[in-house]
């Protein structure tokens, strides 16, 4: 049934999470399962599931308390692909994925340089749900491109060019509309 579950809901945006392991190794890794949880205070949410192992953003949240969530334009998708796959904890996935690093300002975690959006989190908690840890952050920090700026603090979502998650592929995320839409049927 999973990927049935997988396969509905769709798209989902995808947290390019960046942490710190305890020695100070970076780690880069993306997750579909990811939204906003509250907006007072602003906090940010993410599941992370599990292999063979606890999986190295997991580790580094529970061990640092702070990450930054990147927000991944079609510009940066192949990077975000490279950092997904299975690496030891001892390897730097901003390094092996080509990704350049930018120092965050409220946390001691970097950000990706180029992303459109970077969102910097103190962990709030993380809550165990059956194979899964969903890890919640209070934003303590916001980044965003000039180019994806628009006036009263509002997103072009023209300009972001986020990557969705399509169950197993990825999506464009480029079309948008208003409701009413006189294109859909009554």
């Amino acid at each position: 049934m999973s990927k049935l579950i997988k396969g509905a809901v769709v798209p989902r945006p995808i947290a390019w999470v960046s942490s710190v392991s305890a020695s100070g190794v970076r780690n880069l890794a993306p997750f579909s399962f990811f939204t906003v949880a509250s907006m007072d205070p602003i906090t940010l949410c993410f599941s992370v599931g599990t292999l063979d192992r606890e999986k190295d953003t997991l580790t580094n949240v529970k061990e640092k308390k702070q990450f930054v969530v990147n927000i991944v334009s079609e510009s940066l998708a192949n990077q975000m692909h490279e950092s997904s796959k299975a690496y030891s904890p001892e390897e730097d996935e901003f390094s092996i994925a080509g990704t350049k690093v930018d120092k965050a300002a409220f946390v001691d975690v970097p950000k990706v340089a180029d992303a459109p959006v970077s969102m910097e989190c103190e962990l709030d908690r993380i809550i165990e749900l059956g194979s899964n840890s969903l890890i919640l952050g209070k934003v303590v920090g916001y980044h965003i491109r000039d180019d994806v700026y628009m006036e009263k603090d509002k997103v072009d979502p023209h300009r972001l060019r986020p990557v969705g998650r399509m169950a197993g592929d990825y999506s464009y995320i480029r079309e948008f509309y208003s409701l009413p839409n006189e294109e859909f049927p009554k």
